[in-house]
């Protein structure tokens, strides 16, 4: 029986090897976005912090420079905190166009695999209409062997 042979299988290997890397890259992109949205918790947290011990600070007695101290401090965490939420959104992009990219490489290794079993379908076809063209010059021969044996 002949062997199926898929003329792209190498373009289907390089497929599946870009799909990975594209799974790669994106697994990458959500872990750094987590970790970018770890930090704007962080310091979020820290400027509730010091919020608190403002409002603490102006309850107790009136230390001026220490509340303008503190009020700097959430005044910077408040800037650092818009920065986060800037790097964030940078994360984010980068996880959609991530994202994109497998999409995009998944498809591609689709479309090679559906082209794939077309051509393993037609290899089928192809192979069994050549078993059966076999098999009834195999019969023709047998009868024909037949038929002149039985003339002789």
């Amino acid at each position: 029986m002949a062997k199926f042979i898929f003329k792209m299988q190498n373009i289907l290997e390089i497929k599946r090897k870009l799909e990975d890397q594209a799974k790669s890259v994106y697994a990458d992109a959500i872990h750094a976005l987590e970790a970018e949205k770890t930090k704007l918790r962080e310091l979020e947290e820290k400027r509730e912090l010091y919020e608190d011990r403002l409002t603490d600070m102006m309850l107790e007695s009136l230390h001026i420079h220490e509340i303008c101290r503190m009020e700097n401090a959430i005044e910077v965490m408040k800037y650092k905190i818009r920065e986060q939420i800037v790097a964030v959104s940078k994360a984010e992009r980068v996880v959609e166009n991530a994202r994109q990219a497998l999409n995009a490489a998944m498809i591609e290794r689709k479309t090679y695999e559906k082209l794939k079993e077309k051509e393993f379908e037609d290899f089928k076809l192809e192979v069994n209409a050549q078993e059966k063209k076999e098999i009834d010059e195999l019969v023709s021969y047998q009868f024909t062997q037949k038929a002149q044996t039985v003339e002789m």
